[in-house]
């Protein structure tokens, strides 16, 4: 009985683990865009102009080219980590710096009170387009809903 059970939990794992995977044309174009660089690695050597409001060794923050609310700000990690999924343990002061600085910033543009989002992309289903793991930091007007929900 037991045999039986794990095989068919076995057969559902894997089965819907198909279900969930990215698609061939997102795996494409996620290996060009890392075998091309991250643009914010060019960023942080200064191979590519942007609006920084904040950097200290290990992060730095900016400006996206298009911002989605008044308040919209990347903070990146100075080393690449493609997405969350790549982090270790030992990357773990480092993402809990970012977070401290996120809210060092809402202080700073004043939304600290009025309320802030910070969210990360992974991968397809996210709509992750930039391989280097990055925090938006998104606030000064009511936002809406993160996602529809599905009930």
């Amino acid at each position: 009985m037991i045999k039986l059970l794990m095989a068919v939990c076995s057969f559902l794992i894997f089965s819907n683990a198909q279900l969930y995977c990215q698609t061939p044309e997102y795996l494409k174009e996620k290996s060009e865009k890392i075998e091309a660089g991250s643009p914010f690695t060019k960023i942080i050597n200064r191979e590519l102009p942007a609006d920084i409001v904040y950097e200290d060794e290990s992060i730095i923050a900016f400006v996206p080219l298009s911002k989605q609310a008044k308040v919209h700000l990347l903070i990146v990690p100075k080393k690449e980590i493609e997405t969350l999924n790549e982090a270790r343990q030992e990357d773990a002061l480092l993402l809990g710096n970012m977070l401290l600085i996120a809210a060092k910033l809402a202080k700073e543009n004043g939304i600290e009170n009025s309320g802030y989002r910070i969210s990360l992309n992974l991968n397809e289903d996210a709509g992750q387009s930039v391989f280097h793991i990055h925090m938006h930091l998104l606030g000064g007007n009511t936002l809406g809903p993160m996602v529809d929900r599905i009930d």
